[in-house]
C-alpha cells in the first residue's frame, strides 16, 4: 500500500535540510527553522498542538514552538524524520496518512517555492490522485468561506468540483491537483494554475485568495 505521507515527510525533510535553518518559507514570518519546530511540536507536543487551530491557546503554542526552534536544527530534522512517538495521535494506524499527506505536501512546497526562482517538482500519479481525492473537503473548509465568487476547480483531465456562494459569477481554475491544493491553502500566487472568468469576478477573487 502506498504511504504518501511518509514519502512527503522524507521529501520535506530533504528540502528543509538543503535549505538550511534560516531560509524563507511561504508561511508568513516563518523561516525553515520555525517550520521545522512547528512540525515537531505538532506530533510530539499534543498539549501545545491544539493552539495551531484554537486561537485561545495560540500563545502557549507560540511559546513552546519558540523554545523548540532554539534547539539545534539538525536535532529538529532528526525528530521530524523519525516520525511520531508511540503515544502521539499520529501514531495510530492510518492517522499519519490521513492527516499528513496534504500537510507535508503543502509545507514541502512552502520551502521549495519560497525563493524567486522555483520550479515545481513532478508529483507521482498516485500521489496526485490522493491529493485530488482530498481536494473537495479541503476546498469547502478553506476556500468556500473566503471566496466571494463561485469556484470551479478543474483537473486537466476534465474532472471538476464547484464550491463557493451559489448565484455568484464563476471563476474556473485549472491545474494539477497539487497546484489546486496550494490555491485553496492561499498559495495560489506561487502556482502554475490558469484562471478564467469575468474580469471583475477574477479581480474580486484575487483580493480574497492569491492567484498566479
Amino acid at each position: 500500500m502506498s504511504n504518501h505521507a511518509l514519502a512527503e515527510r522524507h521529501r520535506l525533510a530533504e528540502l528543509l535540510a538543503a535549505a538550511g535553518p534560516d531560509a524563507p518559507t511561504l508561511c508568513a514570518g516563518w523561516t525553515t527553522r520555525d517550520l521545522a519546530a512547528h512540525l515537531v511540536i505538532r506530533e510530539r507536543r499534543t498539549d501545545a498542538a491544539a493552539g495551531i487551530r484554537i486561537g485561545a491557546l495560540a500563545g502557549w503554542t507560540h511559546r513552546v514552538q519558540s523554545a523548540y526552534a532554539e534547539r539545534p536544527y539538525e536535532e529538529l530534522l532528526k525528530l521530524f524524520r523519525s516520525g511520531p512517538p508511540l503515544l502521539s495521535p499520529f501514531a495510530l494506524p492510518g492517522a499519519d496518512e490521513a492527516a499528513n499527506t496534504v500537510e507535508y505536501f503543502v509545507h514541502a512546497e512552502d520551502v521549495l517555492r519560497a525563493g524567486e526562482d522555483w520550479t515545481p517538482q513532478p508529483v507521482p500519479p498516485g500521489r496526485a490522485e490522493a491529493l485530488w481525492r482530498r481536494l473537495p473537503l479541503l476546498a469547502r473548509l478553506e476556500a468556500h468561506r473566503r471566496s466571494p465568487v463561485r469556484l470551479e476547480l478543474r483537473h486537466p483531465d476534465g474532472r471538476s468540483l464547484t464550491v463557493g456562494p451559489a448565484g455568484s459569477p464563476t471563476v474556473r481554475i485549472t491545474g494539477e491537483p497539487g497546484e489546486l491544493i496550494l490555491f485553496v491553502y492561499g498559495r495560489g500566487d506561487r502556482t502554475t494554475l490558469t484562471v478564467d472568468g469575468p474580469e471583475d469576478a477574477v479581480e474580486a477573487l484575487r483580493h480574497a485568495l492569491p492567484l498566479p
